[in-house]
């Protein structure tokens, strides 16, 4: 029986990810906290008041750095964390100490990129890289495939799913398209597969470009999708260890 083997959120879109034990789903939104806030760019065509597509935010797939930033939230202080290997820990509100994050985020980033500006957040839903409100899931046993063909560690982390599950055959997940999952208390419908970018070619750990991920699912595949998106269609808990079954 699938089960559900690790649970993550990013509560900056493209800056960290933050390993949980444990969420509470609602029908219709992402993940608590997950891509609450977005990094505007110089060249950013959002005002900041609605969901925008990501080529108006600071992200991995540019700079790849940032993807070995790590985070840890306080929800109830309305508070995040960042570490990251080449800069010292800062905690911040992303509501009201934009540039604090700025200042920190600089030598991160490349000069000949458009550089951070301020940070965004829609009133109502996370930052998704998708035009309505999705929770992400990687099969763990794709992934080691994928591994096995790279002759290469492939850490789960380079995709920034939210739900990380094993227990079926590689790439099995791309057959749920359409299909409702109960996990936990919640359920969700498998809307549509994962197409990826550059980011995943960076490790997790050290923001480096290290492996061709993207050349590797085109050549093998003839597309370069990993993972799936779906939706919540009814609310509930989910915990690590919990039964991913197929309805």
């Amino acid at each position: 029986m699938p089960q559900v083997r690790a649970l993550w959120r990013h509560p900056i879109k493209g800056h960290g990810r933050e390993a949980l034990s444990t969420f509470e789903l609602t029908e219709g939104q992402t993940v608590p906290w997950d891509r609450r806030w977005a990094i505007a760019h110089e060249a950013t065509k959002s005002d900041g008041t609605a969901w925008a597509p990501c080529a108006n935010y600071s992200r991995g797939s540019k700079v790849p750095t940032l993807m070995a930033i790590t985070t840890v939230s306080d929800i109830e202080a309305g508070t995040v964390t960042l570490s990251h290997p080449d800069r010292p820990d800062l905690t911040f509100s992303p509501d009201t100490e934009a540039h604090a994050f700025l200042d920190w985020v600089r030598p991160l980033m490349p000069i000949n990129r458009a550089q951070s500006v301020g940070i965004h957040r829609a009133p109502e839903r996370g930052m998704t890289d998708t035009d309505y409100a999705t929770v992400s899931l990687i099969n763990l046993n794709s992934n080691a495939d994928l591994a096995a063909r790279m002759d290469a560690d492939v850490s789960p982390e380079r995709w920034r799913c939210n739900i990380h599950f094993d227990g079926v055959d590689a790439w099995e997940e791309f057959n749920w398209v359409g299909k409702t999952l109960s996990i936990g208390g919640a359920q969700l419908t498998v809307r549509e597969p994962i197409e990826r970018c550059m980011a995943t070619t960076a490790n997790p750990d050290t923001g480096l470009r290290d492996l061709d991920t993207l050349g590797t699912l085109n050549a093998d595949f003839g597309h370069q999708d990993f993972g799936i998106y779906a939706v919540v269609t009814r609310s509930g808990h989910i915990a690590l260890n919990d039964e991913v079954i197929l309805l």
